[in-house]
């Protein structure tokens, strides 16, 4: 009775902001934001896209706290344009492993956060960003009656194909546990609502398809830069660019390994290589061994600016994942013009149509990646064709008004959920008050009875 009950409760509650959706009417709302990374601390993804959500959110009438981590000299608060952002020291020095030092940061998560309640007062909602603010999430979920929304990015599992030692399976546990004690879960793509539906046993209801989403505005007044583009590239050179963290499972390892094949039938061809990671050495190393010290540049570390200059320069950009949720950097190229290449897996599977707005590859086929790269070389019209298509795409697909909405309505949905949870949990108390009462009169009436029956012939 009590489930049918709180089902009841939700399903008028969720329709109810269903209707407010349709007319545009959005309730503003106190959002607190956790995350482990935020400009200009920038890892991965996450960065980004917490990043572009919350100047959003903020747009829309909404209140955006962030909690995140203090990296170099970045102050501890700052208003980056209306988003409150409040940065924590983690004060081990020599932590034994990464397990600890991410145990230390949430404890610092959780003081600083209590300490913006207990002065501002609660949020309405905890939107926390992958595995690392987990128990962080969980604190101040129970400590304050808050629901959690987390959208998880990227699964353990799924960056190292399976679960193979401690480290990874505390990772996984903990991935499992902010799924559990999340009202609701944001996920990027299709292929990660199932891929987190069967790891984690999740309610499928319970996950939400949500993409990332790009500034549309990233490369107003970006040209090609000419002198820029000497120091990687000579003139007649076509640049092959790859962007992103050097790692194994973004494959970059394939892509210099279809480089011979490219320049057996394109020599003027380049590839650069944008991004710093644990492979570099190893990448450096291949591209040694095959003799293509001079067709292939390794930039570093690259700023946003710097960036988007380089695509700007590069004639096909090639993102050839092992293992990609979502995959935001071919969105970037994407919306840059840049003919792109993405290997058949995860989000990017579902970003690119084949031969429409762009090109796809077997993951882990340096054959397949050549042949697709070759396409787009020799078809100057089949590269023009896909990058007009794929600009538009983007800016109707991915564009961040749209997204912000979306999450908005999830917000509602896991408030509105703790809502009946709260009804639910009074009728149960109510009831089993009621219960209690009654077995206590039945109880004071069996022993009055008895008492008089014993007593009847004294």
């Amino acid at each position: 009775m009590v489930y049918f009950y709180k089902n009841f409760v939700y399903n008028i509650l969720v329709k109810h902001i269903i209707k407010r959706r349709m007319k545009g009417a959005l309730l503003p709302m106190k959002i607190l934001m956790l995350t482990w990374e935020y400009p200009p601390r920038i890892v991965g993804g996450i960065a980004r896209v917490v990043h572009d959500l919350s100047k959003r959110l903020i747009k829309d009438g909404h209140e955006v706290t962030v909690v995140t981590y203090k990296d170099g000299d970045t102050p501890y608060y700052e208003n980056d344009k209306g988003v409150e952002v409040y940065r924590v020291d983690n004060y081990m020095i020599h932590p034994n492993n990464f397990i600890d030092w991410i145990m230390q940061l949430n404890f610092n998560l959780i003081a600083k956060a209590s300490e913006i309640i207990n002065k501002n007062g609660k949020f309405d909602v905890i939107h926390a960003h992958d595995w690392l603010v987990a128990n962080a999430a969980k604190a101040l979920k129970n400590s304050f009656d808050i629901p959690i929304v987390s959208t998880i990015h990227a699964t353990e599992s799924g960056r190292n194909s399976g679960i193979h030692d401690d480290t990874q399976r505390y990772i996984n546990d903990t991935e499992w546990l902010l799924t559990y004690e999340s009202t609701e879960v944001i996920v990027n793509s299709n292929y990660m609502k199932s891929h987190v539906q069967g790891l984690f046993g999740l309610p499928f209801d319970k996950i939400n398809v949500i993409p990332n989403g790009i500034n549309v505005n990233t490369f107003t007044g970006v040209d090609r830069d000419y002198d820029f583009r000497r120091q990687y590239a000579m003139d007649n050179e076509k640049i092959i660019l790859y962007v992103g963290r050097l790692v194994y499972e973004k494959g970059v390892q394939h892509l210099i390994s279809a480089m011979p094949k490219i320049l057996a039938n394109y020599h003027d061809a380049k590839l650069i290589i944008a991004g710093k990671g644990g492979m570099l050495d190893e990448l450096r190393a291949q591209v040694y061994n095959m003799g293509l010290a001079d067709k292939v540049y390794f930039t570093g570390y690259l700023n946003s600016k710097q960036v988007q200059k380089m695509y700007k320069c590069a004639d096909v950009a090639v993102f050839p994942s092992t293992y990609e949720p979502f995959g935001i950097v071919a969105l970037e190229a994407m919306l840059a013009g840049v003919p792109t290449v993405v290997s058949d897996i995860g989000g990017l599977n579902e970003i690119v149509e084949h031969r429409v707005d762009g090109m796809k590859s077997y993951a882990g086929n340096p054959n397949s990646i050549a042949d697709s790269v070759l396409s787009l070389l020799f078809d100057a019209a089949l590269a023009a064709n896909v990058s007009k298509k794929a600009r538009a795409k983007v800016k109707e697909e991915f564009n961040w008004n749209k997204i912000a909405q979306d999450t908005h309505y999830i917000y509602e949905k896991a408030i509105c959920q703790t809502m009946a949870e709260r009804q639910a949990e009074q009728i149960a108390q109510e009831k089993a008050k009621k219960t209690s009462k009654a077995k206590n009169t039945e109880k004071e009436i069996t022993n009055l009875l008895t008492f008089k029956k014993k007593h009847a012939y004294a």
